[in-house]
């Protein structure tokens, strides 16, 4: 299996994610998912920036795909979209059908925000240029199991295989809510939670992620100890999605485990400083999205 790592879901600054995909470069993962997916106020980098990044992993012979937003609120993120799918430079990622409209009868990988739950689907968008589809981030492995079963001859699979689950999108701002300011007049304060900030509950359980207008899980899933299981039903990429620290370790880990130089577990084990509020795997074994499951 090949590895990939997701576009950032957080508002770094300029410098940190210039320097992130940096080291990149040297990474043992095959693709990068460039662009801002979440929010399009965040502009640390203009799309002049992210192609001349782009060009740069390109150059060190990683397949780069340029990411769309989830959910589209106004003129200017239109326009950001259809800049991004009219690029002849590089793949893109729809992540809503607008994105599948502007790239029909063109190369594009159909995101893990396409209600893509059934064969029809998965066909769809082949018949419309997809070349690799990303699972939805809350079907269990039998519901991969079914759709791998009916998967068109030569479209790809990814799974979101590390980091806080993309959950749901609202038009209101939850992180501008919590800091009692108007969406219009957030200030960019999502910018102070390189990795989301977290929500809990009056019991004190990290229930959720706020990241903007997003809503993510509470901890990280992590699929590593699976990675025997992923292959056997024929994924073809898993995807990483990065943090602000300890990426390069989460990527190393995956590389060691699907390379059969690690086994599953002890690849886990040394993630372990990074899961210290635990790790979630439910949605994958059909149960609940938040719990961690140890199945025999």
């Amino acid at each position: 299996m090949k590895l990939s790592l997701g576009p950032i879901q957080y508002f770094w600054s300029e410098q940190a994610v210039r320097d992130f995909y940096a080291s990149v470069r040297d990474w043992p993962v095959d693709t990068v998912y460039l662009g801002e997916v979440v929010c399009g106020k965040r502009r640390a980098l203009g799309p002049d920036d992210w192609l001349a990044v782009a060009d740069d992993l390109a150059d060190a012979g990683k397949e780069v795909i340029l990411t769309t937003q989830a959910l589209i609120e106004a003129d200017s993120e239109l326009a950001s979209m259809k800049r991004i799918c009219a690029n002849e430079r590089h793949p893109v990622e729809a992540n809503d059908m607008g994105a599948v409209h502007l790239r029909a009868g063109t190369d594009f990988v159909a995101g893990p925000h396409i209600n893509s739950y059934n064969g029809e689907t998965l066909a769809l968008l082949q018949e419309l240029g997809a070349h690799r589809w990303v699972m939805p981030v809350e079907l269990s492995r039998e519901g991969l199991a079914e759709l791998q079963a009916v998967r068109p001859a030569g479209l790809a699979t990814e799974v979101f295989a590390f980091g806080r689950l993309p959950l749901a999108f609202s038009a209101r701002c939850f992180t501008a809510r919590a800091h009692n300011l108007p969406k219009d007049q957030c200030g960019f304060r999502c910018g102070d939670d390189p990795d989301g900030r977290a929500l809990h509950t009056q019991e004190d359980q990290h229930l959720f992620t706020i990241n903007g207008i997003q809503m993510q899980s509470g901890t990280p899933t992590n699929l590593v100890r699976a990675t025997a299981e992923l292959d056997e039903l024929g994924v073809d990429m898993l995807r990483i999605s990065p943090q602000s620290f300890d990426t390069e370790a989460v990527v190393a880990a995956f590389r060691a485990a699907v390379d059969g130089h690690k086994a599953p577990l002890a690849a886990e084990a040394e993630l372990a400083h990074l899961g210290a509020d635990g790790w979630c795997n439910g949605f994958w074994y059909g149960t609940a999205g938040m719990a961690w499951e140890e199945p025999a």
